[in-house]
C-alpha cells in the first residue's frame, strides 16, 4: 500500500498571504497534494495560531507526511509548537521548512506530486533558501 504525496501546509501571518499561495498551490499541482494553510490569528488578525496550524497539519495530512512553509519567524514558532502537540506517532513526519513561503510551497508541491519522501520534498524546497 502506498503512503500517497506529501501534504504541504502553508503558515502565514496574513490569512490573505497564506489562501493566496495555497491557490497558486492548487493551480500549479491541482488536487495531487494534500494541501491547507492556516493564516492570522484567533481573532482575525495578522499573526498566527497554534490551534489554526495544528487543524491545518490534519487537513493536509498524509502517511508520506507533511511539509510546512512559513512567512515569518512567529509562523515557525508557533508551527513548531504545532508539531510538537501532534501526536507521538505524527511529529517524526511533519517537516518546517526553511524556505521562501510562496516559491518554497510551488517547489515542494512540485516535488510531492511526482511522489518524492519527506526529506526530498523538504531539501528540495530549502534549496531555494538564500544563502
Amino acid at each position: 500500500m502506498t503512503a500517497g504525496n506529501v501534504g504541504i501546509v502553508i503558515v502565514s501571518h496574513s490569512p490573505k498571504v497564506a489562501e493566496g499561495a495555497a491557490d497558486m498551490v492548487r493551480q500549479m499541482v491541482g488536487a495531487a497534494v494534500p494541501l491547507a494553510w492556516a493564516g492570522g490569528n484567533a481573532e482575525g488578525g495578522l499573526g498566527t495560531d497554534v490551534a489554526a496550524i495544528m487543524a491545518a497539519i490534519d487537513a493536509a495530512w498524509s502517511e508520506a507526511g507533511v511539509a510546512v512553509l512559513v512567512d515569518l519567524g512567529g509562523a515557525e514558532t508557533n508551527s513548531e509548537m504545532a508539531v510538537e502537540m501532534m501526536e507521538e506517532g505524527r511529529r517524526d513526519r511533519i517537516v518546517v521548512c526553511n524556505a521562501p513561503i510562496v516559491e518554497g510551497a510551488v517547489i515542494a508541491a512540485t516535488e510531492a506530486s511526482g511522489g518524492s519522501p519527506l526529506d526530498v520534498v523538504r531539501r528540495t524546497a530549502e534549496e531555494l533558501s538564500p544563502v
